[in-house]
């Protein structure tokens, strides 16, 4: 059980780097195969098609987040919570852009129920936490009581704007560059402390 668990993560960690580099859509299974020096019924004994690999991936990397998140407990006020949440957001964000840009695509196997049933588990989850946190700042009187479902999904939307603004204002090319990148999380950064500020 150890060796076949060891193996499948092997195989995200490959489907990762491909992933990150090509995009989604533009990597094949072979491919994958042919990266990881493993047979193609390998590959399909532990994903039976692109689609699993592709929750595997998307799994693995929301656990990585979140594990990260459940770390981030040093900080004290709201705006210093919700600060080292977007700075974690913004590495990922660096780190698998190639998976944003596959999103939009026709691909099959990127739009199967499974994973976009997993991927609004995952914002809800999101979602949750920062209404957690907002709480967490209400009882400790560092805000004025508010509906914290409500204002954290607006919270989320905002920041989610931000970067869709920096990343595609009129950029033609595939990659934002690193100013647009650094620009994304200046922005919400400050964003966020006026966000914070309204609510006191």
């Amino acid at each position: 059980m150890i060796e076949t668990d060891k193996k499948r993560e092997q195989i995200i960690i490959g489907a990762i780097k491909r992933f990150t580099h090509y995009g989604i859509n533009k990597t094949t299974m072979n491919e994958i195969a042919d990266d990881l020096s493993v047979s193609k019924p390998a590959l399909y004994y532990y994903f039976p098609d692109k689609a699993s690999l592709v929750l595997g991936v998307v799994s693995t990397i929301f656990e990585d987040y979140f594990e990260l998140l459940s770390k981030e407990k040093t900080s004290a006020t709201l705006e210093e919570k919700f600060a080292a949440i977007i700075e974690i957001k913004h590495r990922f964000f660096q780190k698998y852009y190639m998976l944003h840009l596959s999103a939009g695509t026709t691909d099959s196997s990127l739009n199967t129920e499974q994973i976009k049933s997993y991927v609004t588990e995952m914002k809800n989850k999101d979602a949750e936490l920062h209404s957690q946190i907002l709480q967490e700042a209400i009882d400790q009187g560092e805000i004025a009581a508010v509906d914290t479902k409500k204002t954290a999904l607006l919270y989320l939307q905002c920041m989610a704007g931000i970067t869709s603004l920096c990343v595609m204002k009129g950029n033609k090319e595939l990659m934002p560059s690193k100013k647009d990148v650094k620009l994304v999380l200046e922005k919400q950064l400050d964003l966020s402390k006026i966000f914070i500020k309204g609510l006191k």
